[in-house]
């Protein structure tokens, strides 16, 4: 028997193709030995870690020590640590915004772990878009895969103040542009709010999608809550390597984790936890690579059956080490553990059930309430359909005054970020704390490319009047460190020519969060007559690529040849 044809692991899998198998195992193997390892190294299992790490992502300062730590794991489990590079993405640094290239990302991971000779992977990530390509890619690649994520800052200090990315950010930036917070105290505030590496230190993205992926079952148990600071997180990440290896060695793959059942648990947990806007849009995608879609209308079910247990900003006073400390997930988990699918299989090599049967440690009850006496008695997240949406918009309504629920408004429109950027504090704008703000052409197919620019800021005139929240609309989409009535994700979207392209400054638009609707109160013959154009279509690279594949916000924006079960003609 010729060496290429023996039972393949580690570096004689996925040989590079010469036409002579046994040559390619024999070069490869010299070029192995070029790097110094001995032949027994060169024999074990290989687990590639995927290094994120980049000088344009604060999020991941720590990753570098997080790989050591992997390969601790590795090693002491008898395998090979071989680390290898993916896109990074870092969100403040990322023109025009970092959904665009998540699923870049997503490409660059899941060619790389098919393309290169590992048994198994470990994804190290945390940044908001990070987690979710990542997990988009470890699906479609689907061999023996485990994240870990790099964890949540600390928080700091600011005249006795507790502060932290990013929820603090934009309360402040509010103060400053309503003239309640001066030059010099903006600047000073601003060196107070992100002082350690890693992700955002409230209930944003990233730490909702580490959320989930705890709750999907691809990070270890107990992990997603650990300060990026924390000791816990180096062991966390040599415990990482370790089941890297005992994942390769039993074959499970992320298509026995990730199923229709967990995902309805991490849409539970989702809106127990009051978490981000995004990780609709992500959880679909991730999804859609399992071959599972998310129905808008069952989002609402599950909303409407799953209480708010999680009190942290942006909707309440807490932060994620607050959470770390009062429990984590795990006691989230427990809690809503009569709702849950407990046959779920984890990266741990145990169901969830089993995970929950472990006796429970202390709980902090103003961190995590029990689910017998729930912040809210509903779920932080609802969808919302009508006339302006027909295929559905977002709304957090954890995150939002209850008084603006039942809304009728006159439109303000705004028809670019451009336009925004020049109207929204002129003195003379024809706008009243009652008006909804409507902001068009800010969704996946507009040149913006679908960025965080939900959180439309309230006019200038109003905010130094004093008005704190009104009703905004738009097809973009919202930190998960906002708040307010913003209603997001409106689809289709204005560039594909969706009825919100077609409002115009004076219409009547009606909200009802009751109702779960959204309706534009114009007739159907008037919007008939109304023109849509679509934006260019980009010359070159990956924009055009994007273009021609991006799908709308209810198919997670994914490209749909990347799918399991990729959409026919019409799918805008």
């Amino acid at each position: 028997m010729s060496e290429s044809s023996k039972p393949r692991h580690g570096l004689s899998v996925g040989l590079t193709n010469y036409g002579d198998p046994d040559f390619a195992l024999y070069l490869r193997r010299s070029f192995v030995r070029s790097m110094g390892y001995s032949l027994d190294m060169m024999s074990r299992p290989v687990i590639g870690i995927a290094d994120t790490y980049s000088g344009f992502n604060n999020c991941h300062r720590g990753v570098p020590e997080l790989v050591e730590a992997v390969k601790r794991g590795v090693l002491a489990a008898g395998g090979l640590p071989l680390t290898f590079p993916t896109v990074s993405l870092g969100e403040v640094f990322l023109s025009p915004t970092s959904l665009m290239f998540r699923n870049l990302m997503a490409m660059d991971t899941e060619e790389m772990i098919r393309a290169q000779p590992m048994d198994g992977v470990v994804l190290i990530g945390g940044c908001d878009k990070t987690v979710p390509a990542q997990l988009m890619g470890a699906v479609s690649a689907n061999r023996p895969a485990i994240n870990l994520v790099t964890g949540p800052m600390m928080t700091s200090r600011w005249h006795g103040e507790r502060l932290g990315a990013c929820t603090d950010c934009r309360r402040f930036w509010a103060k400053y542009r309503a003239g309640e917070v001066s030059n010099d105290e903006i600047q000073d505030i601003e060196g107070n709010l992100a002082t350690t590496q890693g992700t955002c230190a409230v209930m944003g993205t990233a730490s909702t999608m580490a959320s989930i992926a705890e709750t999907l079952g691809m990070i270890l148990p107990g992990t997603a809550a650990i300060p990026a600071v924390h000791a816990d997180r180096l062991r966390a990440a040599e415990a990482t390597g370790r089941a890297a290896m005992r994942l390769a060695l039993e074959k499970i793959t992320p298509d026995k984790i990730v199923t229709p059942k967990s995902v309805e648990n991490a849409i539970r947990v989702l809106m127990a936890i009051g978490g981000s806007t995004n990780a609709v849009l992500h959880l679909t995608a991730v999804a859609g690579r399992a071959g599972i879609d998310i129905d808008m209308k069952h989002l609402n079910e599950i909303s409407d059956s799953t209480p708010v247990l999680v009190d942290l900003k942006p909707t309440g006073p807490h932060y994620m080490e607050d959470l770390f400390a009062a429990g984590g997930i795990g006691a989230v988990l427990r809690e809503l553990k009569p709702l849950l699918n407990l046959d779920c299989l984890t990266v741990a090599g145990e169901t969830l059930g089993e995970r929950l049967e472990r006796p429970m440690g202390p709980v902090d009850r103003d961190v995590i309430k029990p689910l017998s006496e729930p912040l809210l008695p509903y779920g932080g997240l609802v969808s919302l359909f009508g006339s302006l949406a027909p295929k559905g918009a977002i709304f957090k309504r954890s995150a939002a005054d209850p008084n603006l629920f039942e809304r009728e408004g006159r439109a303000v429109v705004f028809n670019s970020l451009e336009d925004l950027s020049a109207r929204i504090d002129d003195p003379d704008l024809d706008v009243t704390p009652d008006d909804f703000l409507v902001l068009q052409n800010a969704g996946p197919l507009s040149p913006s490319g679908m960025p965080e620019a939900g959180y439309l800021p309230i006019p200038g005139k109003l905010a130094r009047a004093g008005i704190k929240d009104m009703v905004r609309i738009s097809d973009a989409r919202m930190s998960g460190t906002a708040y307010g009535s913003i209603v997001l994700h409106v689809t289709p979207d204005a560039a594909s020519g969706g009825p919100l392209a077609k409002v115009r400054n004076g219409d009547r638009i009606r909200l009802s969060v009751k109702e779960r609707r959204i309706d534009l109160l114009v007739a159907e013959d008037e919007l008939a007559r109304r023109p849509t154009s679509a934006p260019p279509v980009p010359e070159r690279g990956y924009a055009q690529l994007y273009r021609r594949e991006i799908l709308q916000a209810d198919r997670g924006c994914d490209f749909n040849f990347l799918r399991k079960q990729p959409l026919g003609e019409g799918r805008v």
